[in-house]
Formats: structure tokens, sequence, C-alpha cells
């Protein structure tokens, strides 16, 4: 009878994660599609769907000023001096100070002349893409009422494109002032975490993980960052050096995202098995008592795996009883089982190393109890 040992393996947290792994196509992979948009001289359209009210900036509350009314009339711009994004990122409204008597006013932006807006969103823009972190500080610190979740025609944020672009300072420096981590873009779902997962940034998913990010959010496929990782990692050739650094980096993503979302436990037996390749999963006892899980194959050891299918029986021990010396010197114990009414003997190999520390824990306490 061999005794399944309990490996510290990956266990989902509560409640458990439920992964849903769509193969990436030609098409929409990450890298390339999302990456052309980053690389574009327009690329002010990572798309962005945004979860948080729309909201102006503290600098300008919303309530002291009017709504654009299309049948009023206006006078010339003077500036813009505040912004909003619209509920779910859809859009940009702009505080407007006029020349003539009207108070500022909020105005969408399809009613502002172009190089108004540009004025005002070419500097906020210019910072992000080019991860300047000095020059996004003084806009931040300028209180010139800008929005700092304000969204670019496409509806993303500037947090989207420095975490892309693999700025742990920018990323710093933009989660500090409140911007929202979890944001989500308008054309794919994508967040700042799927960012940091599609194009390696380990440190970044990490500091967002940090400040917040929900590492279990879906994008509009149904993929986390996580599966998002993962997906790419399984399309990147092995043994071509010029991709080594790339799964290298995956691999460091994976991990940090997988300690956001699973913690540690231990494998007390498999009990059985469901589905094939990658889909294939265990039906786990775990040695804390909580209740039995169906776990990727990834996540359990593959010694483990490997004995369940070797077909050897499991056996759950209860405790040690004694310990006596076997062949060659070696240390046998006799482990009292849960679901046999005799005890058995067994080599040191084949019982949980948590029992002997804890049965020679007890033989220390008789040997030192005072005798009566």
């Amino acid at each position: 009878m061999n005794i399944l040992q309990s490996l510290s393996r990956l266990k989902p947290s509560s409640p458990p994660l439920t992964l849903i792994p769509l193969p990436l196509s030609s098409k929409t992979h990450f890298p390339i599609s999302v990456k052309a948009s980053l690389d574009h001289p327009k690329a002010s359209n990572l798309p962005l769907f945004a979860t948080l009210e729309s909201r102006a900036s503290a600098a300008v509350p919303a309530e002291e000023f009017g709504d654009y009314d299309e049948g009023e009339s206006y006078g010339e711009v003077n500036k813009i001096i505040g912004s909003r994004a619209l509920r779910n990122g859809r859009g940009m409204e702009y505080l407007i100070e006029w020349k003539d008597e009207h108070a500022p006013t909020w105005v969408p932006s399809d009613y502002i002349a172009a190089d108004v807006v540009a004025e005002y969103e070419s500097p906020w823009w210019t910072a992000a893409k080019k991860v300047d972190a000095a020059a996004l500080e003084r806009l931040i610190e300028s209180d010139d009422g800008r929005d700092i979740d304000a969204v670019d025609r496409d509806g993303r944020t500037a947090l989207l494109f420095v975490s892309g672009l693999g700025s742990e300072e920018c990323v710093k420096l933009l989660a500090e002032a409140g911007a929202n981590v979890n944001h989500r873009d308008n054309s794919g779902g994508l967040t700042a975490l799927h960012m940091a997962a599609g194009y390696v940034k380990p440190g970044v998913a990490k500091l967002l993980l940090d400040f917040g990010a929900d590492p279990e959010l879906e994008d509009d496929r149904k993929q986390t960052p996580l599966d998002l990782a993962r997906s790419i990692l399984r399309v990147t050739p092995k043994g071509n050096p010029a991709q080594f650094a790339m799964r290298l980096g995956l691999e460091t993503v994976i991990k940090v995202l997988e300690d956001a979302i699973y913690e540690y436990s231990e494998v007390e037996v498999i009990l059985e098995r469901r589905g094939k390749g990658v889909n294939t999963e265990y039906l786990v006892m775990w040695k804390d008592g909580e209740a039995n899980e169906w776990v990727k194959k990834g996540m359990i050891g593959e010694d483990l795996i490997k004995d369940f299918e070797a077909g050897l029986e499991y056996a759950v021990a209860e405790s040690i009883l004694d310990e006596r010396e076997g062949e060659e010197g070696k240390k046998e114990y006799l482990v009292k089982w849960t679901d046999m009414e005799e005890p058995t003997w067994e080599p040191e190999e084949n019982v949980d190393p948590d029992l002997i520390m804890e049965f020679g824990k007890g033989q220390s306490s008789k040997v030192t109890e005072p005798s009566s």
C-alpha cells in the first residue's frame, strides 16, 4: 500500500476561481493587435469600458456648473478648465470657460473644436505614451481640473497605456492619484492587469495588485489576465532563443497572478479525474479539511498525478502508533488509517512527514515526563 505524501500545491482561494481558457487566434493575438494600437500615431484607442460613475476632478465639482444646452447661444471659448469621463468610459465632457457672461459649462467633446481639446489633452496623452513620469506628475499637481481617468476616443485611460508600456513609476503615480485600477476598455474589456499580462510586465502586474487590482476580472472573451498570459505562453515557441526571454517573462507574470488568486495548501489525496488534455482536472481532498475541489492538472504536483494514474492504492493516515527499525536499518512506522481497522507497518518514505514530526514530539514529551 502506498500512501500519498502531502505536498504544498496551489489551491484556489475561497470562492474558487473558475477558469475558462480560450485559445488565441492569430487575428486576436494580444501582443499583435493591442501593440499595433499602442505604437500607432493615433494611439489613443486602447478601448476602455469604465465601471465607475463619471466624475469631474475634485478641483471642479460638477454640481457648480451647468450642462450644455443645444438650444442656447454661447460665446467664444476661452479655455478648458476641467474634464470628466462619461459613464462607462464612452467619451469625454469638458468644462468650458467662456469669454462672454456665460458661467462655465460642461460640454461634450463632439461640440468643441478639435484644436481646443488638443491644447488641453495633448500634454496628458503625450506624457502617458512616452511614460514621462515627470510630465504626468506636473499635470496631476497642476490643479487644472483634469479627470485622472480621462479616456481617449476609444475609451482608454492613461493607466492602461503605461501598464502596457511597463512603466512602474507611472503606474504608481497614477494609482496614488486615484486612477481606477479596474477600468475595462470598450473594444475588448481589457484591464490594466490584462495589459501587464499581455505585454509581459510582471513588475507592473505586481504593483497593480498591490493597489487593489482585481485579478479575476474577465475581458469580453471571458479571459482573466491569468488566462491571457497562459494563452500567450501556449503559443510562444519553445526552444527558440529569441523567445526565451518572452517565455521566462510570461512564466513570471503567471506566478505573480497565481499568487494573487491562489493560496497554498496541501493535497491529502487525489480522488477522481475528468476531462482530457489541457482541460484535465482532478478531484482532490485537502489536508486542511476544506471541501473537496476539482483542480486543474497544472496546479497539482506531477508526482501525485503519476501515482494516481498508475492506479496506486490510496489511504489517509490518521496517526502513528509506534516505530521500529526495519530492514537495512531503515525506520518503519505503525500507521493507523482512517478507513482501515488494522494499523500497518510502513517505511518512512510512505508516511506523512508531519505525522512523523507529531509522533516524535509525543515521544519526547513521554521521555521528559517525571515518573510518579
